[in-house]
């Protein structure tokens, strides 16, 4: 791509990661990194990530945070955009999942289970849980990496296994969005990841796993070793969801969660302030205005 972009010579490259080659692209050139996630790993805060032209951040707890780490560096805090299609100014959302073109109810609840690939709680999960689930939809979005990496042929299992149940639709690794899933489901189940986060934003209840299937070079006296790969700084922020510790709570908190939907209502609009900042459906608006008046 280096090739592509000293040829072309844009004068903007917004990339959604690190790119390591950023020395190489023309001089003319200027850099921009949309972070592709709101970020519960501590790469989220790499130095790498600071030597982009601007780096469009989203609300003011990570704004504050990279700008101390990185004084030299040039922050803008704009909101996450990925969110905008969701905002209600921009409801109701057209590519919304229907439930009842996939074999689900219309009539049921809508669980949405969006398990990372790493850590993950996907094969401590209970066997057969959307079995103790039948009055409930449950849709399985699992991390691309889960689909294509080889080391994770058990966790296929499990989602193969899971499929066969008559409440339950697998999303195929095509449909790479969570958002039409998003903009139907009444709760989301994860572990710490940046879908659980996004979620919340929608004020709509999280169930956030902490049960976790771990390397063992990960477990024991080595465990410091995932807690320095996780976000400490997001620790405040667990009580925007329930917590679950052991697989057999799950269906328990999840019936107490769906009855209760507003319970942590407060938490979620206080973690949303801070981390994704204003859900206004114009963040999208608010950067390309930026890139275009400089």
């Amino acid at each position: 791509m280096t090739a592509h972009y000293q040829q072309e010579e844009p004068d903007w490259i917004i990339f959604g990661n690190n790119y390591s080659e950023l020395s190489q692209l023309p001089e003319k050139t200027r850099t921009a990194l949309l972070y592709h996630g709101i970020g519960t790993k501590a790469c989220y805060y790499a130095e790498d990530l600071s030597h982009f032209d601007v780096r469009f951040t989203e609300g003011p707890h990570r704004q504050q945070q990279l700008q101390n780490l990185y004084p030299q560096a040039c922050f803008i805090q704009s909101g996450f955009a990925k969110l905008d299609p969701l905002a209600p100014i921009n409801l109701p959302y057209p590519q919304a999942f229907k439930p009842e073109q996939h074999g689900l109810s219309s009539n049921k609840p809508t669980l949405l289970y969006a398990p990372t690939f790493y850590p993950s709680s996907i094969e401590c999960m209970p066997r057969d849980w959307p079995a103790l689930l039948p009055d409930c939809n449950i849709i399985i979005k699992p991390h691309l990496n889960s689909y294509l990496h080889p080391n994770y042929k058990a966790q296929r299992k499990c989602f193969q296994a899971w499929s066969k149940h008559n409440n339950t639709y697998l999303a195929p690794p095509e449909e790479l969005s969570l958002l039409p899933y998003m903009a139907t489901a009444d709760l989301l189940i994860s572990e710490a990841s940046s879908a659980l986060f996004e979620f919340a934003a929608l004020n709509k209840p999280v169930v956030w796993l902490d049960f976790l299937k771990l390397r063992w070079s990960y477990r024991g006296p080595l465990r410091f070793r995932f807690e320095k790969r996780m976000d400490q700084t997001i620790t405040p922020y667990q009580t925007l969801a329930a917590h679950v510790e052991k697989p057999s709570q799950l269906v328990k908190i999840l019936k107490a969660e769906l009855s209760n939907p507003e319970r942590l209502s407060s938490e979620r609009n206080r973690t949303t302030e801070e981390l994704i900042g204003t859900l206004d459906g114009k963040v999208s608006e608010r950067i390309v205005n930026y890139l275009l008046n400089n």
